[in-house]
């Protein structure tokens, strides 16, 4: 079977030992040869300097393609695109185009007097300051704000229309799931590619809420797999085994490319990847704390 493709997702760190923790990640991750990591954005711009720091870093001593993630919550267009030329200036070319989530504390979305109103505008926007590699969301299971399955995929075809050059999944947990989510936007005329997330599985309570939030499907077979590990350790094996699972029957499928939800715990992701027979070259020069 062909080597995929792999993309990291790094979140910036909140604190010294945050900061620890995700030079740890990168250090760890770096010599798998991602074809690129990306680095979230807090709803707002709350991250902005934090993120800014660390493409800035993972830049310079990791050597990595880096792709800087952008939203539309709580600031004009003006304020987004010059976010985007900041990371231009960083020399960042891809950039995960996203709505975002509603801040803290909001029940919905509610978009800037003068901003952006879905990740579709924001693409165009974008299209509009840089020649950036451009990733949109899409979700296997719909957005949770979407009627329907199918004007979700409509909404996913727009991002693409505005300039889009590719899109990520929300992580699900069945292989057939996200095929039959593949085939439907190919049929729409989506044209792709369609990168799956794998979210491995830290904790499986915490992911259960957060699946909750996001309209994630956790299957009840999880459930009892789960409650049965013992220990850590046991836990650890079984959340490698399911997502090198998925990552290896995925790969039958003719996926060419995984895109990991790391959350800054690089042992998880490097443990799947080497059950899946991805080596690490060790040739990214890491240096120095972020």
């Amino acid at each position: 079977m062909t080597r995929p493709q792999l993309s990291f997702e790094f979140f910036p760190p909140h604190s010294p030992a945050a900061s620890m923790r995700l030079w740890r990640s990168v250090e760890r991750l770096a010599p798998l040869g991602p074809k690129f990591v990306s680095v979230t954005y807090g709803a707002g711009g709350t991250t902005r300097e934090r993120t800014r720091t660390a493409i800035a870093t993972i830049r310079e001593r990791a050597r990595l393609d880096v792709a800087g993630h952008l939203t539309c919550v709580g600031a004009s267009r003006e304020e987004t695109l010059d976010v985007a030329r900041e990371f231009a200036r960083l020399g960042v070319r891809r950039i995960v185009a996203l709505r975002g989530d509603p801040p803290k504390g909001a029940e919905k979305f509610e978009p800037h007097p003068d901003g952006y109103a879905s990740a579709a505008e924001l693409v165009e926007g974008l299209r509009s300051v840089g020649d950036f590699q451009i990733a949109v969301a899409a979700y296997p299971e719909k957005h949770p704000e979407a009627a329907s399955l199918a004007t979700d995929i409509d909404a996913l075809k727009a991002k693409f229309d505005a300039g889009a050059t590719s899109a990520i999944t929300q992580f699900c947990f069945e292989t057939e799931t996200f095929l039959r989510f593949r085939d439907a936007a190919a049929a729409a005329g989506v044209p792709g590619p369609i990168v799956p997330g794998i979210l491995p599985v830290e904790n499986f309570t915490k992911m259960k809420g957060f699946a909750a939030r996001c309209a994630a499907g956790v299957p009840g077979w999880m459930d009892t797999a789960f409650g049965n590990a013992q220990t850590e350790e046991e836990a650890h094996l079984l959340a490698v085994s399911i997502a090198a699972e998925q990552a290896s029957d995925l790969m039958a499928e003719g996926v060419e490319h995984l895109h990991f939800y790391t959350l800054n715990n690089p042992d998880l992701t490097f443990d799947i990847c080497h059950a899946l027979g991805i080596e690490a070259s060790g040739v990214n020069a890491v240096a120095g704390g972020a």
